[in-house]
């Protein structure tokens, strides 16, 4: 029996290279994270040739901005994550952290602007308006600076188009980890976003982001890990990494009744253009 610490086996290489467009390289699950270089390469060997590194906090942020400019596969998102903002204003530190995602977020390695929004289960209703304020002014900074916005929700979907609503959306903006149903992608794509699906559509209770993934137009579908989280099934709960894309990619081209590779190189000119081009 493996180990949850145990890297899954590496999977068939994909027909045509695809983004992650959503990964942590800098954090481990199980220990120590993987080293970004002989984790880059080992996506590239199936066909993942490219990485978004997303930083969460600070220390994220720093990381990914300084990974951007070691390793030509990558580009950066920076931003105060949605649990971070409300912990930092309860400590008082929320202006002076934000000052330097402003900072960073300028640097020409950072495409995005996140991952920033709502999230219901890690923090309460008590800290629920500082998510709020923190989300505005992610947006009104992806805007300014002409970045990708990318959208951290759970389980606060109404709550994220109402602001979405009230400050007006980004010109390029990504619902990471798409997480709701049919009627909530509609929503969503008509406010002209991208969906970006991950291993959890593997999951044997993900019918609703199923159904959403199936009705999605082919130009608006992105594919991201998350990793090391939300490892694909039938590694779930082991260590995830953006060389197990291809088992995502496959499930979305079954679910869809896709041909693989033409859904590959729609998913990469998707990502090229979600985030401001090639690199």
């Amino acid at each position: 029996m493996a180990e949850a610490g145990e890297l899954p086996p590496t999977p068939e290489p994909l027909p045509h290279p695809v983004v992650d467009n959503h990964c942590h390289l800098d954090i481990g699950r199980d220990g120590a994270a993987r080293d970004p270089r002989e984790a880059i390469e080992a996506a590239a060997a199936v066909g993942v040739t490219r990485i978004v590194q997303i930083g969460c906090d600070l220390r994220g942020a720093r990381w990914a901005v300084a990974a951007a400019r070691e390793h030509p596969e990558l580009v950066a998102g920076v931003a105060l994550h949605p649990n971070e903002a409300p912990r930092l204003a309860a400590e008082g530190g929320f202006e002076e952290a934000w000052s330097e995602i402003e900072r960073l977020v300028a640097d020409p390695g950072v495409r995005a602007v996140g991952e920033t929004g709502m999230d219901a289960f890690r923090t309460g209703a008590d800290g629920r308006a500082h998510q709020v304020e923190s989300f505005v002014r992610h947006i009104e900074l992806a805007k300014r600076l002409d970045k990708t916005l990318v959208i951290h929700d759970r389980d606060t979907h109404r709550e994220i188009l109402d602001v979405l609503d009230a400050e007006g959306a980004p010109e390029r903006w990504v619902m990471h980890c798409f997480s709701g149903d049919g009627a909530f992608a509609r929503e969503c794509l008509d406010r002209g976003a991208y969906l970006s699906f991950a291993g959890t559509i593997t999951f044997k209770n993900a019918e609703p982001q199923r159904d959403a993934l199936r009705l999605a137009p082919t130009d608006r579908l992105l594919v991201e890990t998350d990793a090391p989280y939300l490892t694909p099934s039938p590694y779930r709960g082991r260590t995830n990494g953006s060389y197990l894309v291809p088992l995502t990619m496959r499930r979305m081209a079954e679910e869809r009744g896709d041909d693989l590779g033409e859904l590959c190189k729609a998913v990469q000119q998707n990502t090229f253009a979600a985030f401001g081009g090639a690199w």
